[in-house]
């Protein structure tokens, strides 16, 4: 048997009485795109959002999460010196222009491959970390796994157009997801401007944190078999969306597309806090321990985005085995959150222990065994 438990949510003055009627979302000159909220990861927008496709300088998204990746595990520091090989010299492309056989900070590089989308910082980066480009694609392959971006192979390090390269709109909104809670110090860096070295001054490609200041980030591309692509993350009233294009016409036309995609989703849809991580949402009896209670609640803070505007309740359920026996430890999952609205499934989540339980000694869980026994039998 299981035991439910119902628990009623409602918005407050956020909802009204009458009905809310929310627009279709707008069709997009693009070959693929999505639209998703940080928080909830609930996908608001998408249109062949599983498609492979190639996804240009995207790709570098993963080449600068990885270094940033190394530089938060202290691995190496800002001011490690990377030397320049010939191959990463002579890339063509989008250029940082550094000069073989010269050593350049991290940092720098890092700023080259956001800011200017470096091609010779990309594999400069490369190289440092894993020996060669082609080594380092299968280290960018694993973290692509590890991410759950089941629709992406990378054969280098920048997006160069090549046989079996490709992702998909949602696995960018993943990988971008991970970019900014994993490294929040180095997201920074894809909000900057303009970056200057070896005394050429270029500007971000994105010309969106020229045109709209909720723009703080992410990355551009373009290739001819890509297209123009854009993976763009804006906040605005602690709601933060992640859009991706990808396959549009022109420069300004991935820039349009993308802002299209951002105010349809500001417009009509809240990001709400449901309930905060390691908080008890009530209490179970507990058979067999030193204590009879067991607090439940959350690894994770739970977030849904709804309509704006949008009526009614929430009905939350908490679900667990119906008797429950120590030893429980602390964060063991024991059941189940669901979310309905209007009958239908919206979240879903695991139930864990707040508290740790020990089980009894010898005596007290032979009376315990004994008055469950009963407890069991006349149901």
């Amino acid at each position: 048997m299981r035991l439910f438990a119902s628990l009623f949510f409602v918005f407050g003055a956020a909802f009204s009485s009458a009905a809310v009627i929310v627009p279709s979302a707008p069709d997009l000159d693009a070959r693929a795109y999505i639209l998703v909220d940080a928080e909830s990861g609930d996908v608001l927008v998408e249109h062949n959002a599983d498609e492979s496709l190639p996804p240009a300088s995207l790709t570098k998204m993963m080449t600068s999460y990885i270094a940033a990746h190394e530089l938060e595990k202290g691995n190496v520091k800002d001011s490690t010196l990377v030397p320049i090989s010939v191959k990463a010299w002579r890339m063509a492309g989008s250029k940082m222009f550094v000069r073989e056989g010269t050593e350049v900070p991290l940092i720098d590089l890092l700023r080259g491959i956001i800011v200017q989308s470096g091609n010779d910082a990309s594999v400069a980066v490369a190289e440092y970390f894993a020996g060669s480009e082609d080594a380092f694609a299968g280290w960018m392959n694993q973290y692509a796994l590890e991410m759950g971006m089941s629709n992406t192979h990378f054969m280098n390090a920048t997006g160069w157009p090549a046989e079996g390269h490709h992702s998909s709109a949602r696995d960018i909104s993943k990988l971008a997801l991970h970019i900014i809670n994993d490294h929040p110090d180095y997201y920074e860096l894809y909000s900057e401007k303009y970056y200057e070295y070896n005394d050429i001054r270029q500007p971000n490609r994105n010309k969106l944190l020229w045109r709209d200041p909720t723009v703080d980030g992410l990355k551009t591309g373009h290739t001819d078999s890509a297209g123009y692509c854009l993976a763009a993350s804006a906040v605005r009233d602690d709601m933060r969306l992640i859009a991706v294009v990808m396959g549009t016409r022109s420069d300004d036309a991935r820039a349009q597309e993308t802002q299209k995609l951002l105010a349809y989703g500001f417009r009509y849809f809240k990001t709400h806090k449901l309930y905060e991580a390691n908080k008890s949402l009530e209490q179970r009896k507990v058979w067999l321990g030193q204590q009879d209670q067991v607090q439940l609640g959350l690894q994770k803070d739970l977030y849904l985005t709804v309509p704006r505007g949008t009526e009614g309740d929430l009905d939350v359920e908490l679900v667990t085995s119906e008797y429950l026996e120590a030893p429980i430890a602390a964060g063991q999952q024991i059941g189940k959150l669901t979310v309905k609205k209007d009958g239908e499934l919206i979240a879903e989540r695991p139930l864990v222990a707040i508290n740790s339980v020990e089980e009894s000694g010898f005596f007290g869980r032979l009376m315990g065994q004994i008055q469950l026994f009963f407890v069991r039998l006349l149901g």
